[in-house]
């Protein structure tokens, strides 16, 4: 089958863990890599590591020691744009289109902050904010087919989480960010392709925490990585994995990539 591939991977730091990177590279061998939290101004991006595996198309919008966020490809890109929907300069997101007219928009939303109110909290009325902006830009995209990948930073769904009672009042599982996330979801009829392929109640998890002394045995996990597509997109989506393998390697990020395969 004629397929390519789209990875999507919040690496917190790109230059700390250049050989993890390089090692999912090596071994998945993705079309187009989109990352978050590259945490690096553009000029010191490391373009020559990428560049060595055969990712010649980049396209960057970095930040020193915060956010950040790239896209690394086999395929020739065109850079489509940068929206601020944080609305303060963050670098959060970036788009890009591939030479078949797909758009493939990289976001990183907002953890959030810890308390769960808007007034209590700033962040997390910055982050319900930034998914309102995205739900207006999702509202006006009918007819182009489009991507849209990254750390979303919500496990919307009960089986998302690993316990919904304990998290139910934890940011990134809150009624007010769920029902945020469907409103995003049906401003352009997204096709989630993780439960596409793994339908809830199923396991899936993409997020552990830094604090268990042992991720895989408590596996408390959450899903806060996505891959949405538009409809049209979805249709052509033959496989989707979430590589969990990469939360054990040396000097992990807390996420682990997610890839989707598509018919050309």
């Amino acid at each position: 089958m004629d397929s390519f591939s789209v990875a999507s991977w919040n690496i917190n730091s790109v230059r700390f863990r250049i050989d993890i990177v390089e090692r999912f590279l090596r071994d998945a061998a993705p079309d187009v890599l989109c990352l978050q939290e590259t945490k690096v101004v553009d000029q010191d991006f490391p373009h020559d590591a990428f560049r060595r595996l055969g990712y010649t198309h980049i396209a960057i919008n970095g930040q020193r020691m915060h956010h950040g966020v790239a896209v690394l490809s086999k395929i020739p890109l065109a850079e489509d744009d940068r929206f601020d929907w944080q609305a303060n300069g963050e670098a959060r997101h970036i788009g890009v289109r591939l030479a078949n007219g797909l758009r493939i928009e990289n976001v990183y939303v907002p953890a959030g902050g810890d308390v769960p109110d808007r007034e209590a909290n700033p962040k997390f009325g910055q982050k319900l904010d930034f998914i309102d902006r995205m739900i207006d830009w999702s509202a006006g995209l009918s007819g182009v087919p489009t991507l849209l990948v990254g750390d979303f930073n919500v496990a919307p769904l009960e089986s998302d989480v690993w316990s919904h009672r304990q998290l139910i009042d934890v940011v990134s599982h809150t009624a007010v960010e769920v029902a945020a996330l469907a409103r995003l979801q049906a401003a352009n009829d997204w096709v989630d392709l993780g439960r596409h392929f793994v339908p809830e109640p199923q396991r899936l998890f993409t997020w552990w925490s830094y604090r268990a002394k042992d991720w895989a045995a408590s596996d408390r996990g959450r899903r806060l990585d996505h891959m949405w597509a538009s409809r049209d997109v979805a249709a052509q989506a033959v496989a989707h994995r979430v590589h969990e393998d990469c939360r054990s390697w040396l000097k992990p990020s807390d996420h682990v990539p997610i890839v989707t395969e598509f018919r050309r």
